[in-house]
């Protein structure tokens, strides 16, 4: 859905603003506890007005910001923003931001005792396609709430406290230039915030289905593993 209205916006952002160029900032912190998840999400966005507010970021015109959540191995949740930014020429040149300074803006901003992993690229077309649009249609792919159907399958008690967790949080956020692209999107439904991208299991489906009931008493889903359905 917003993906979609954002494609459709695209043309008429590329004409207001021909010149500008795009960067795909990816900002991460520590995994943590899933029940913890919460508190740091709220964290992160917090984190992530401060950051607005540094000199380096005023330059940027436009931005989108989406949230993915990958379960750890250990059972952990690693949080992370993808952030596609809509920036002038100059942001790429006299004015560049290196990716150390990203480092320590982020590590300031969400106040961390450690170096975050952070990755900022430009976003490139494939060779020779020098359109004004050049590679955009592929950074869009980050504009997803990411739960990836292995982490909701794999292990579902971490999926429902997930859900508990993030429940009537905004999973996507935008400003400046670029915040009318996804407005009617802001009030998305459940089913997008499932990725279905290309890791995505393709394929008929094979009728096979994972049960889960509604506890009254606890007031929340549980794994029903005996309403389980066998593949067709």
């Amino acid at each position: 859905m917003h993906q979609a209205r954002f494609l459709q916006a695209l043309p008429a952002i590329v004409d207001e603003f021909p010149r500008h160029r795009w960067l795909l900032l990816t900002l991460t912190v520590q995994n943590c506890p899933i029940d913890e998840l919460r508190d740091t999400l709220q964290a992160m966005n917090q984190a992530w007005n401060r950051l607005r507010l540094r000199p380096e970021f005023r330059q940027v015109t436009g931005w989108v910001r989406s949230t993915e959540v990958t379960r750890g191995a250990d059972g952990s949740a690693h949080p992370h923003f993808h952030c596609l930014l809509m920036v002038p020429p100059s942001m790429l040149a006299k004015n560049y931001v290196t990716q150390a300074r990203w480092v320590e803006l982020w590590e300031q901003c969400a106040r961390l005792d450690y170096k975050p992993v952070v990755d900022v690229r430009a976003v490139r077309g494939k060779k020779g396609d020098k359109s004004q649009n050049a590679g955009i249609t592929g950074a869009i792919e980050t504009l997803k709430y990411a739960v990836k159907p292995s982490d909701m399958t794999d292990d579902p008690d971490w999926f429902l406290e997930l859900t508990r967790q993030t429940h009537k949080l905004r999973f996507l956020a935008a400003g400046g230039a670029l915040k009318e692209a996804i407005r009617d999107t802001e009030k998305a439904t459940d089913d997008d915030m499932v990725h279905t991208g290309d890791d995505a299991a393709e394929g008929e489906d094979d009728g096979s289905r994972i049960a889960f009931n509604f506890r009254r008493d606890e007031r929340k889903y549980r794994r029903f593993s005996k309403a389980d359905k066998s593949p067709d």
